[in-house]
């Protein structure tokens, strides 16, 4: 049983065993091969969320774990309680994991200590979002069958986008050559990949993708109004077309329409953004399989692990 927090702390083939299997529980479908093995999750939002959090729960139900449901408005958070009295306490009810997102870059680093739980990072802040990468890199795999040697362009809020962050760092330790781009106050220079212009990025790309402007992690408002960002640094339909007849348009979303990318690109034939949160639910049952060292939707038994390591 492990932690997965940033996609950084595990070895390529921890990962590539993660999409091998997320691969083979999408091709598996809705074949009874999952069993109720009753260990409980909480989901702990302490930001709002819809394809994390839904596609979490789907994959929890569907590997057939009860779902703790947390709402930080209608907790004792609202009183005062720390992060880490909210994730004892749900340690003391009987989870096995905790399913976290939260505005604190890097809120697990309090929580390794004292807890008995796996925490699955949902997001910190403008930190990790390891789930997300995940999803995108099996979306990615789909197309083109392999890493190396692809061009990824991630362009937009570079600066406070964990999807950027978690990305690009597995991306290029994948052997991708990833190409940045976007305003110049949002320049993030600890991203690994090469600043050139969005054109640039869009045209030599095999895969595009976009970015969510993340207004409340701003310390000032846009100076661009929407259409200008559109205009400047978006997926224009004149800027899609210029792509690679095979190139594919991705969005961790939600998606701005007429903002990151024109409206009709996002049901594009380019585009894959339903397909990523439809590889979200099987990416994250992989990762809830690896975090909670389970067999086929139930908890591995100990015979099972002693074998597997002879």
């Amino acid at each position: 049983m492990a932690n997965l927090l940033s996609l950084n702390d595990l070895t390529v083939s921890e990962i590539d065993e993660i999409l091998d299997r997320a691969e083979q529980i999408r091709e598996m479908g809705d074949a009874g091969w999952f069993a109720p093995n009753h260990l409980l999750v909480a989901n702990l939002f302490f930001e709002p969320s819809t394809r994390t959090r839904f596609s979490f729960e789907t994959a929890e139900k569907r590997l057939g774990l009860q779902v703790l449901n947390f709402s930080s408005a209608a907790s004792s958070t609202q009183k005062g309680e720390t992060l880490y009295d909210t994730v004892r306490t749900m340690q003391a009810i009987g989870a096995k994991a905790v399913v976290i997102r939260h505005k604190k870059d890097e809120y697990y680093r309090e929580l390794l200590e004292g807890i008995d739980v796996k925490i699955l990072n949902a997001g910190d802040g403008a930190g990790n979002h390891p789930t997300q990468a995940l999803l995108d890199l099996l979306t990615i795999h789909q197309e083109f069958f392999a890493f190396r040697g692809l061009t990824v362009a991630i362009i937009g809020d570079l600066r406070y986008s964990r999807v950027a962050r978690s990305d690009a760092e597995v991306l290029n330790r994948l052997g991708c050559q990833v190409l940045l781009s976007g305003p110049e106050e949002w320049k993030n220079e600890k991203l690994p990949g090469k600043y050139v212009p969005v054109d640039d990025a869009i045209e030599a790309a095999d895969a595009v993708i976009m970015l969510r402007i993340q207004h409340e992690r701003h310390e000032t408002a846009m100076k661009l109004t929407k259409e200008e960002y559109h205009d400047r640094y978006g997926l224009t339909r004149e800027r899609a077309e210029r792509m690679k007849p095979e190139s594919i348009i991705m969005h961790p979303g939600p998606v701005n329409r007429g903002v990151e990318l024109d409206g009709d690109l996002v049901e594009s034939a380019h585009s894959r953004y339903f397909k990523q949160i439809s590889n979200g639910v099987v990416a994250r049952m992989a990762a809830l399989e690896w975090a909670l060292d389970l067999k086929d939707g139930r908890q591995a038994s100990e015979p099972e692990r002693i074998a597997e390591k002879l």
